[in-house]
């Protein structure tokens, strides 16, 4: 694949997409003004999620994450900085390295004011929630950020459908209303809640997370970040 480059910007790999990368720039301008890591992850993620769900094949989706790296790297402003953050922290493995060195590039470009946060979590309790034989069971992993105490608590919740198969995938921010909640349906008999090894959900979720049939549309946008929290599991 040969890339082509423009008089106003990078050498692209996909020149046709010029347009999709400089969409991402201009919403990467909101990104600074977020309230904390958390909200610019799962931003970052629903964008990156967006990519790899258009992308045809992973050559197409790795070409089309090194094409938006290059756009945000020439951008230089403040929310490009960010999302390169961003990338470099939660993004596919295969772009970290690059949009790290990209952001370090923009030294000179003021920086958020969580940007050192991103990514930076550890894992908490585990949770199994199954509401019915047929409904799959409903894997939900706390984090939090480190030293931010429970200020930064929040949990990813993936529910497995009969046969594990990813069927939804959520970034929670209350995690206390979602225990709660689940703890009146079980009151209830709508469901059980029990606590689960960490590791166990990890290998569960990563397994079916990982394998090579397309996900349903609804579970890309929080896909990257998704995948980031479960590479920190046991």
């Amino acid at each position: 694949m040969s890339a082509t480059r423009s008089s106003t910007g990078p050498e692209l790999m996909l020149p046709g997409l010029r347009e999709v990368y400089d969409a991402y720039v201009r919403e990467a301008g909101a990104l600074p003004a977020l309230n904390g890591p958390l909200q610019a992850e799962v931003w970052a993620s629903a964008q990156l999620g967006a990519l790899e769900a258009a992308a045809p094949h992973a050559q197409g989706r790795r070409a089309a994450l090194g094409d938006l790296i290059g756009c945000l790297r020439a951008a230089a402003t403040p929310g490009a900085r960010a999302f390169l953050r961003a990338i470099a922290a939660i993004g596919p493995v295969e772009g970290r390295r690059a949009a790290g060195r990209a952001a370090d590039a923009l030294a000179g470009v003021p920086a958020a004011p969580w940007e050192g946060s991103l990514g930076r979590v550890v894992p908490g309790q585990a949770w199994l929630i199954q509401e019915g034989p047929l409904d799959g069971d409903r894997l939900v992993c706390e984090f939090r950020y480190a030293g931010a105490g429970t200020a930064g608590m929040h949990a990813l919740a993936v529910r497995l459908s009969y046969g594990g198969a990813p069927a939804e995938i959520v970034i929670v921010g209350d995690v206390p209303a979602l225990m709660g909640a689940a703890r009146q349906a079980m009151q209830a008999e709508l469901c059980v809640v029990q606590p689960y090894d960490a590791a166990a959900a990890g290998a569960r979720l990563r397994a079916a997370l990982g394998g090579a049939e397309p996900l349903p549309e609804a579970c890309y946008p929080a896909l990257p970040l998704a995948r980031h929290r479960l590479s920190l599991l046991p």
